[in-house]
């Protein structure tokens, strides 16, 4: 591989990591609005594929904290 290559395919990450991070605070949003047009949480686990305590952590930070929620849970 040379540098050239390299150098594309770490820009790519780097705009794929932008592009997540868009994403995870969309549907941070998301699920706060559907948490207050009362889906149930069990839905909304479902269509997102989080953890209900995931999904708590999101709404109850709000909206300036809840995208940061909003990763991959911590190992355990």
């Amino acid at each position: 591989m040379d540098k050239r290559s390299l150098e594309h395919i770490a820009r790519r990450f780097r705009e794929a990591e932008t592009r997540a991070d868009i994403l995870r605070k969309e549907l941070a949003a998301a699920i706060r609005q559907a948490d207050a047009d009362e889906l149930p949480q069990k839905d909304i686990c479902e269509v997102t594929g989080y953890t209900r305590q995931q999904v708590r952590r999101i709404v109850l930070a709000g909206p300036d904290e809840g995208d940061e929620a909003a990763g991959p849970e911590p190992s355990k």
